[in-house]
């Protein structure tokens, strides 16, 4: 703590009251005190008079600035220094503007700040403290966070495997659902199936039994057909015979002719037909 105490003091030595950073080319008034040359020299800027010490207000001569290389040497040794206080401390980083230790943290700002910082006019008028202290209260503040978060993680989680669970569910009802309806349908076309060979053998035995009778028919009405022609002829040509040939017999061939007036075909709807004949 001591030997940060001394680092501090002398950066405070070797930063400029006016732009509050490390002197750049620094010279010193009559009165004693030091200024960047750039930073004095803005002050009298416009000022032909005496002019006087910003920090003190003595009058002073604007040709009296001195260069003073023993300061410029110490501002060089105090750079060095810091620099390699930051690297010693390991987990401190330096700041990009100045190269110094960032040891502070702006609360309004909320950015880690450099002693040279501090001072300068943006963070003049701000709440600073140190970063180690800032950074214990920021942790205990963040743990303090913990506990509600881990709980309500938890409690995501719970809900999360319900909802797994239940997705789980779900994928099996749809999954039993889908092989029921599948072996329920499978059932109705073996059913069909069946039923659709069943009814295609009894049409075919229909069929068969239709063709047969109407067959049978056929042949019944060609033997009919040929004994009708056969009766026809013998008509014919006994009506050409002489009076005595053509009487002879002749009651026996309108016989057969009434006969065949007798033959008569029975439709038995769709039963098919028989044809009923006198013998000759």
């Amino acid at each position: 703590m001591a030997a940060e105490n001394l680092m501090e003091s002398l950066q405070e030595e070797a930063t400029c009251p006016v732009c509050l950073e490390y002197f750049t080319e620094p010279v010193t008034l009559e009165c004693g005190h030091n200024f960047c040359r750039a930073c004095i020299s803005q002050c009298w800027e416009g000022s032909n008079t005496d002019v006087s010490c910003p920090q003190c207000r003595e009058t002073v001569q604007q040709r009296n600035l001195r260069p003073n290389r023993r300061l410029a040497n110490v501002i060089e040794i105090a750079k060095r220094l810091s620099l390699q206080a930051a690297k010693g401390a390991g987990e401190e980083r330096l700041c990009g503007e100045h190269q110094e230790a960032l040891k502070l943290f702006c609360e309004e700002d909320q950015t880690s700040v450099c002693v040279v910082c501090h001072l300068s006019r943006d963070h003049r008028d701000h709440r600073v403290v140190p970063i180690k202290e800032a950074a214990q209260e920021y942790k205990v503040k963040l743990q303090g966070a913990l506990g509600p978060l881990r709980k309500e993680l938890e409690e995501a989680l719970a809900l999360m495997s319900e909802e797994e669970e239940k997705t789980t569910e779900c994928q099996m009802k749809v999954k039993n659902k889908r092989e029921m309806i599948a072996g329920e349908f499978n059932k109705l076309h073996t059913l069909l199936r069946e039923e659709e060979q069943l009814l295609l053998q009894s049409l075919e035995e229909e069929e068969r039994a239709t063709l047969q009778r109407l067959q049978e028919n056929v042949t019944k009405l060609s033997r009919q057909s040929s004994s009708l022609q056969q009766l026809i002829t013998e008509i014919e040509e006994k009506c050409q015979q002489p009076v005595v040939k053509l009487l002879k017999d002749v009651k026996s061939t309108l016989s057969r002719c009434v006969s065949h007036f007798h033959c008569s075909y029975i439709l038995g709807g769709g039963s098919g037909m028989m044809c009923v004949q006198a013998a000759e």
